[in-house]
């Protein structure tokens, strides 16, 4: 992961949080003062807390889990999918469907229809269809890709679930936490920090600070995947050298040689027929 400069953060805005009477009194470790009725973050935390995070979202992207990122909110939502889609990880910048993470059978489901549209259209079964049937099919089939179709790769609940905001993304808290999945959030002076294993204080409402944050972090994931590409391909290199000794040790195929003729064999070829006795005649 690239190292972490006091002065980004600084111009990037991550160091504001939110107005002193709306603050969470959880977040007090993270406050370094107050300026003008507004809560300043301690930096310094922040970058260990952004170094903690980065390693342990390495570790779980090198082991081939994947990472869900999640943020709804108007200055986030596309800085979020450009962060997800760099580093091939699914994401969530619609409206977050209940029962994601803890009713996920139902929700592959819902992916599963899209695929079945997708195949009635191109083996031609979709033509067969009336002028409203294909209308209404059309609908579902937008409606599903809009708030469902980031996630068509993920066959299997993630490995950790990356948020933006975790006031307004309570649900997708509540439900990582039902099942035991690591959380990792930029956390804001107005929220609570307690369910969140790896907590990032820092400015969850301006774009300038949360490009800054997750550029830090899908560098550390783009290094995960790149030790598990790489161990992937030490895994495979004995295997491949084996397989092309053993092609070269195969015999190529030689005319075999011509058995030498058994001695009994050249004796009896010797004795000529007119030698043997002639059978005598009866008077």
């Amino acid at each position: 992961m690239a190292n972490i400069e006091i002065k980004d953060l600084i111009e990037s805005g991550v160091h504001f949080g939110h107005l002193t009477r709306k603050w969470n009194p959880n977040m007090a470790p993270y406050v370094y003062t107050e300026r003008k009725g507004i809560h300043i973050i301690d930096l310094y935390k922040t970058a260990a807390k952004i170094d903690e995070a980065g390693s342990a979202l390495g570790k779980i992207a090198a082991s081939g889990r994947k990472i869900l990122f999640v943020a709804t909110k108007k200055q986030a939502k596309d800085i979020v999918a450009e962060k997800a889609k760099d580093v091939n990880m699914p994401f969530i910048t619609e409206r977050w469907p209940g029962g994601m993470l803890t009713n996920f059978v139902t929700i592959r489901k819902a992916v599963k229809k899209m695929a079945y549209i997708d195949r009635m259209k191109k083996d031609g079964s979709f033509e067969a269809l009336s002028k409203r049937e294909k209308l209404q099919i059309n609908r579902q089939r937008a409606k599903l890709e809009k708030n469902l179709g980031s996630i068509v790769d993920m066959t299997r609940l993630p490995g950790a679930i990356l948020i933006v905001d975790i006031k307004r993304e309570h649900i997708a808290v509540a439900e990582a936490q039902k099942l035991n999945i690591p959380i990792f959030a930029m956390v804001d002076t107005n929220s609570d920090p307690r369910p969140i294993d790896y907590v990032i204080p820092s400015n969850d409402d301006a774009s300038k600070s949360i490009e800054k944050v997750l550029s830090y972090l899908t560098s550390a994931i783009t290094e995960g995947l790149a030790d598990r590409k790489k161990s992937k391909e030490q895994e495979a290199a004995p295997a491949a050298k084996a397989a092309a000794a053993t092609k070269k040790v195969a015999p190529t195929e030689t005319a075999a040689p011509a058995e030498p003729v058994a001695p009994a064999a050249k004796a009896t070829e010797k004795v000529a027929p007119d030698t043997a006795e002639a059978p005598k005649e009866e008077k």
